[in-house]
């Protein structure tokens, strides 16, 4: 997956993503304010269908739209490349940059060691 979105059609996603299909009037329907118009939609749709991560059935006149990858996969995929571009592929690189920056709380960094050995006893 080399398909990045943009802010715009990750919100469209993130419907898709909640719904699992939707008509287009759908999509404007539960598009957060300022709503854009219908041919924007109808834009973004359209290239996300060229990135592959959007698909269509068509019912008459109207078409069903539904993602092509799910939430998980692309976030994985986001996160993987964010890691190689800006830790060198390395996640202890990555890990201690968050633990460190986002000021964690105790609490906090205490779930994440329980997260690190739940994952070490697997």
């Amino acid at each position: 997956m080399k398909q990045k979105l943009t802010e715009a059609e990750k919100q469209i996603m993130d419907i898709l993503w909640e719904q699992k299909t939707a008509f287009m009037k759908d999509i404007l329907e539960i598009y957060p304010e300022p709503k854009p118009a219908s041919t924007t939609i109808a834009t973004l749709l359209k290239r996300m269908q060229t990135k592959n991560l959007v698909g269509y059935k068509i019912f008459g006149n109207s078409r069903e739209y539904f993602p092509k990858v799910d939430k998980e996969t692309y976030f994985n995929h986001e996160m993987n490349v964010m890691i190689d571009r800006f830790f060198n592929s390395s996640v202890s690189q990555f890990a201690s940059f968050f633990a460190s920056s986002k000021k964690l709380s105790q609490d906090q960094l205490k779930d994440l060691r329980d997260i690190i050995d739940h994952q070490i006893k697997d």
